[in-house]
C-alpha cells in the first residue's frame, strides 16, 4: 500500500489548513493510501541551527525525518505567512532533510525522490499562493518531485460548511484530483 505522510502548517485551533488537510487525508485514503498525519505541534523541535545539530540531534526532529523516509510521498497544507511558509513548517523541513548516522552531507533520505503535493487556504482572495510558489521552490531543493495540481481555498472563512467539507464544486474535486495524482505518482516511484 501507497504511504503518504500528511504535514500541516498550522497548530491554531480553527485552521482553516487542518480542515483542508483532514478533507485531504480522507481522498487520499480513498484512492488507496495508507495516510499517517503528522501534528508538528506535537515534537519538540527547536529552531534548526548547526550548534544543536553536531551538538545533540534533536530525537523528535530524528523520529521525524524516520518517519517521513518511511514514506513514499507527502502532502504539504500550508497556510501563507508574508507571502511564504510558516517557521514551524520551514523548522521541520530543515531538521527532517539534516544527515544523520553516516549519511552524507546531502543525503536528504526523508525527501529526495519522493513526490509532494501542495495545498493551502487562507482568508486572501489568493488562497495561499504565493506561499505554495515559495514551499514548492523548498521542495524542489531538497530533490522532491511536486506534482503540478496544486490546490488553493481563497476566503477560506466563507469556504467551509459547518460540517467541514468544501461549498465549492472547484476546490472540492481539485482535492480530490490532486490526491488521485499524489497517490498514483508515490505508487509509480516506488514500484
Amino acid at each position: 500500500m501507497t504511504k503518504i505522510a500528511v504535514i500541516v502548517g498550522s497548530t491554531r485551533d480553527g485552521s482553516y489548513n487542518r480542515a483542508l488537510a483532514r478533507l485531504a487525508a480522507a481522498r487520499l485514503a480513498a484512492h488507496g493510501a495508507e495516510v499517517t498525519a503528522l501534528d508538528l505541534a506535537t515534537l519538540d523541535l527547536p529552531i534548526y541551527s548547526d550548534a544543536l545539530e553536531k551538538g545533540a540531534f534533536p530525537p523528535d526532529a530524528l523520529a521525524l525525518k524516520q518517519l517521513l523516509a518511511a514514506q513514499d510521498g507527502i502532502l504539504f497544507v500550508s497556510p501563507e505567512y508574508n507571502g511564504s511558509i510558516p517557521a514551524l513548517l520551514k523548522n521541520a523541513i530543515d531538521w527532517a532533510s539534516r544527515p544523520t548516522g553516516d549519511e552524507g552531507p546531502v543525503a536528504l533520505t526523508a525527501f529526495r525522490g519522493k513526490v509532494a503535493a501542495i495545498m493551502s487556504a487562507s482568508v486572501s482572495p489568493f488562497g495561499g499562493l504565493r506561499g505554495l510558489t515559495h514551499l514548492r521552490q523548498i521542495l524542489n531543493t531538497i530533490q522532491m518531485v511536486v506534482i503540478p495540481e496544486q490546490v488553493l481555498v481563497p476566503l477560506a472563512h466563507t469556504g467551509f460548511g459547518e460540517d467541514g467539507q468544501l461549498k465549492e464544486p472547484l476546490p472540492a474535486s481539485l482535492v480530490d484530483m490532486t490526491a488521485a495524482r499524489l497517490v498514483r505518482v508515490a505508487a509509480a516511484l516506488a514500484a
